[in-house]
Parts: structure tokens; sequence; C-alpha cells
């Protein structure tokens, strides 16, 4: 299956670093959000990464621009009727991915892949919002998507071999390496990291140390590049929350609880890098 024109619904953190990497594999690209706002910001993001790319001698000015010059921004999801492919990097809420899924399904010609970048949401109960359930598939890339070489293609139990084999192969396209997973809550990667990061909640949570100083242990002790807690806010709070709730929900076993504090702090609107103040101060 040939695909020419890529479609990327959500502009945010993800959704921008998708469109990057496949306009910089030669695609032309649709970036979609709901307002011009959060579009123009997401451009801005990936010329930003480019620029800095070009000063790095990574790529060079004809180059960047090229890329730039694939990408189209979109708030309107009919302009996603063009698409050969399309990925949904919306915000981690049932509700609102069921939605788009049902629109694109109206809107999108039969033969159309859609995809997921879903963290943890179940690709079965996204795929049963459409008419073309062998269509739907999960295409999890890890933060940040231009540097990050993972991703998880997540099979739905409708998904057909077309539909697998055609992202296996974009993920090939775009230079990044992807694992199967089976289409179970959390998938795999989510299922190990965040419960992970759930404890280090709990023991900053319980005093056991500081937020410093248990990502600290696990840096240096673990060899982790990055500390849990400072990836928990690097990936978003509200997200993290979002994802052990789905793990909690999916297996009904409280190994999965999330731990108080992390709703509290997503109460509280400390989401962490996004919002300045997470379990660490970040300047706006």
């Amino acid at each position: 299956m040939d695909i020419n024109t890529f479609g990327v619904i959500g502009a945010g953190q993800m959704g921008n670093g998708i469109a990057q990497v496949a306009a910089t594999a030669g695609l032309n690209v649709i970036m979609n959000d709901i307002n011009a706002e959060f579009v123009q910001r997401g451009r801005k993001q990936i010329e930003k990464i480019l620029s800095r790319n070009v000063e790095k001698e990574k790529i060079t000015p004809d180059e960047k621009n090229a890329i730039l010059g694939r990408i189209k921004t979109s708030t309107s999801l009919k302009d996603m009727a063009t698409a050969d492919f399309i990925v949904e990097a919306a915000v981690e809420k049932e509700d609102l991915k069921f939605r788009i899924f049902k629109d694109l399904d109206q809107i999108c010609a039969p033969d159309v892949i859609l995809a997921t970048n879903t963290s943890s949401i179940p690709i079965g109960r996204i795929a049963a919002q459409t008419g073309r359930p062998e269509k739907v598939i999960g295409m999890h890339f890890m933060n940040p998507v231009p540097v990050m070489k993972l991703v998880e293609v997540i099979r739905g139990v409708a998904s057909s071999e077309e539909t697998f084999k055609t992202t296996w192969d974009l993920c090939l396209k775009f230079d990044k390496t992807p694992a199967l997973a089976n289409d179970y809550p959390g998938f795999i990667a989510n299922r190990i990291l965040m419960p992970m990061i759930n404890e280090a909640i709990y023991c900053l949570y319980h005093g056991v140390g500081s937020a410093e100083n248990i990502d600290t242990v696990m840096k240096l002790g673990m060899n982790h590049p990055m500390g849990p807690l400072a990836l928990a806010d690097l990936i978003g709070l509200d997200t993290c929350l979002a994802i052990m709730e789905t793990l909690y929900k999916g297996f009904s076993d409280s190994k999965y609880r999330p731990c108080p504090l992390l709703r509290k702090y997503v109460e509280a609107e400390w989401l962490g890098r996004k919002t300045g103040r997470g379990f660490y101060q970040y300047n706006q």
C-alpha cells in the first residue's frame, strides 16, 4: 500500500514529533489540532528542533526548508479526507479518542489505516468505534519522538495482516525500530514503566526519600538516563495518572492503584514540565 500523505491528529508534544519524522522521511504531512494556536505552536516546535539540527550540521538549511514545506497545518478533521494513513495523537482521554475515530471513519476513504498513539487504551475498544476494525492499529511512539528509536506496534484482535505490515514498514521508513505488542492494557512499555514510576511516587509519598534522592538512586544505581520522577514530569503527570487508571481498571489488581500523591498533583494542575511544576519546578 502506497503512503504519500500522512495525517497526524494532535500538534502537541507527541503529535508534532510524529509529524516531523514523517516529513523528514519524505511524506506530505497534514498536522491537525482543534485551533490555529495549537497547530502553530506545534509547527514552531518542529522549526526549533530543525534549526538546532542545522546548527549541529545534521541537516542543511535546504533540507530544513524542504521538511517544513511538506507539513500542512489544519484545524478541521475534514482535511484528513486526502490522507493515506492517519495517526491519532490526542490527549489520553478515552471519550475524546472514541469521538475522533468515529469522525475519521466517516471522513476517510475505506482503505485508509487509522492508527492510534495511545499509551494504554485497548486498541480493540478504539477499533469498535469504527466500521473498519481491521484497519485500526496501535502505533505508540516514544517521547521525544525525533530522538527515540522505538515504536510499539499493537495489533488489535481485528487488525489485518495488511494493516500490520503497512504500519511496520512505515516505522522502518521513519528510521525507527518497531516492536510488536499484543492488545493488553498498557501494552509492553507502559505496563512495565508506569508501575515503576508509580512506585517511585509512593516512595516520595511515604517519605522514603526526596525526589532528588529517589531519582539519583535510579540513575546511578540502575543506570537509567533519567530518574522516574523527572521522567514523569516530562511525560506529564496527567498522562501518567490516565495510564495507571487504565491499568487498574483493566486488570482490577491493587498493584496498579495510582498513588494518592499523583492524583493530588494532577488535581492541583501540577502536571510537570508543561505547567512549570510537578515533582520539580521548572522555568516556564
